[in-house]
């Protein structure tokens, strides 16, 4: 009887810890979303504003009160207003005297301000425990679940005591808290928000001006050299054909430079002969945008398979088409089947499907939702493996088809190689080095190395 109630005992939760309330200043979006949120948590909820009618909009469970008898309901009093109106908590200096004030504003640019708004605020009211929190999350999120890269809160703060009573809140709503250590950091935080893809930049900007190096390339041997020496109009290459011959080496050229960064580092580590040293800074930040490489190598494959595709609808390619059956038909001739070029054909195509599964393949094991499902062994196989076939299924999709044109005099327009002889060039420089670093007598002390070894650990740094 007594086992048996025992467990039952430990079984029922323990209805009797109620939460403490919570105090939020500000009725707008977010401390609405807030204040929602905590009390769907079991959070006793209190708003402090200057009206204290009861709005449509507050949370129906929320209590209103002025900001003076709000505060003094709680502990924790969440600051939800713009560092321009922080003013009118100094008269209230004495009632928020070691309270615990979670300052989540932010600003309209970076550094807007010499100091943080939570510094800010602490210098405003110096007897309160101020902490940075939840400025990072929109009120959208909270409203609609708060899913993946919403889920983490960044937190700081000097008093460490109230630091985890927020830390606490922040896991009581479902969300990940991430300490940064003191107040110092909330500048930082801040500027989190503020942030246009910031690991976005260097690949945009390198991907744009290829892009338009290659285009202004084509656009030269295609359209303007046929019009000088041929006179023929070309120039509605510049809408499918251009861009569709501009896709595929933009994709190839990109997925090489995601690898080649890790050919730079291996050799580095094997000249230093050791791990212990910070690789320079240009190559630091090569290898950190390598997944937004990727990513846009992947979205210009994309568009050269659609390109491809819809190449049969072409009134040009139609042209083309029949003119060579009607030429059959007034010679009263049939070309016949050359097996060859139908092998060469094939085999392009085969390696470009093949080539383009594992692309994809490589991008969608690089999203969050998929990347937190395997381990790291699996990640490294799917990314480092068969991010290498890959690199070499396109690069041989693009030889076989390009490749004739090396040994062709009429491909070099105005003694410029064809845009497919250039796009093979990092591809293959990526391959071939790779392919020397495998062999035993360089993978064995390269993998001792990662593993630890140096080569004159006196000198390391």
């Amino acid at each position: 009887m007594n086992k048996n109630s025992s467990n039952i005992m430990a079984l029922t939760p323990n209805t009797s810890n109620k939460r403490e309330t919570v105090c939020i200043f500000g009725t707008g979006d977010f401390g609405r979303a807030l204040g929602h949120k905590m009390i769907q948590s079991g959070y006793p909820v209190v708003y402090g504003s200057r009206s204290t009618q009861i709005s449509n909009l507050i949370p129906k469970d929320a209590e209103v009160l002025s900001h003076a008898e709000a505060a003094q309901k709680a502990a924790i009093i969440i600051i939800a207003i713009q560092r321009q109106h922080y003013n009118f908590l100094i008269p209230l200096a004495e009632i928020l005297h070691g309270k615990v004030l979670v300052d989540i504003s932010n600003n309209l640019k970076l550094n807007q301000y010499p100091e943080s708004n939570a510094e800010y605020l602490a210098q405003l009211l110096p007897g309160s425990r101020v902490v940075k929190a939840f400025n990072t999350v929109s009120a959208w999120a909270l409203q609609s679940g708060t899913l993946d890269a919403s889920r983490q809160v960044f937190v700081c703060g000097d008093d460490v005591e109230a630091k985890q009573m927020v830390m606490n809140i922040v896991r009581a709503l479902g969300l990940t808290p991430l300490d940064k250590g003191s107040l110092l950091a909330a500048q930082e935080i801040e500027n989190y928000p503020l942030q246009l893809f910031p690991m976005w930049k260097f690949p945009i900007f390198l991907s744009l001006g290829l892009t338009a190096f290659f285009f202004f390339y084509c656009l030269a041997l295609d359209v303007i050299y046929t019009y000088i020496y041929e006179k023929k109009n070309f120039s509605f290459f510049i809408a499918i054909t251009i861009p569709n011959r501009v896709c595929p080496v933009m994709a190839l050229i990109l997925l090489a430079l995601v690898y080649l960064p890790g050919i730079f580092a291996a050799i580095i580590q094997l000249y230093r002969g050791t791990k212990y040293r910070r690789f320079p800074d240009w190559l630091d930040k090569w290898m950190l945008c390598r997944k937004q490489l990727g990513l846009i190598a992947l979205a210009f494959a994309s568009l050269h398979v659609v390109f491809s595709l819809v190449s049969p609808m072409r009134a040009f390619v139609s042209w083309r088409t029949g003119k060579g059956i009607i030429s059959q038909a007034l010679n009263n001739k049939t070309e016949p089947l050359n097996n060859t070029n139908a092998w060469i054909s094939d085999s392009y195509l085969a390696l470009g499907i093949l080539g383009f599964f594992l692309f994809v393949l490589l991008g969608i094991t690089s999203l969050p939702s998929v990347s937190n499902n395997v381990n790291w062994r699996e990640f490294r196989f799917v990314q480092s493996k068969l991010g290498y076939l890959a690199l070499i299924l396109c690069t041989a999709h693009t030889l076989v088809y390009g490749g004739k044109w090396f040994l062709s005099p009429s491909a070099y327009k105005w003694y410029l190689p064809n845009i497919y002889m250039l796009s093979l060039v990092v591809p293959c420089a990526v391959l071939v080095v790779k392919f020397v670093l495998i062999f035993p007598c360089v993978d064995r002390p390269l993998t001792q190395i990662r593993q630890g070894w140096e080569r004159n650990p006196k000198h390391s740094e």
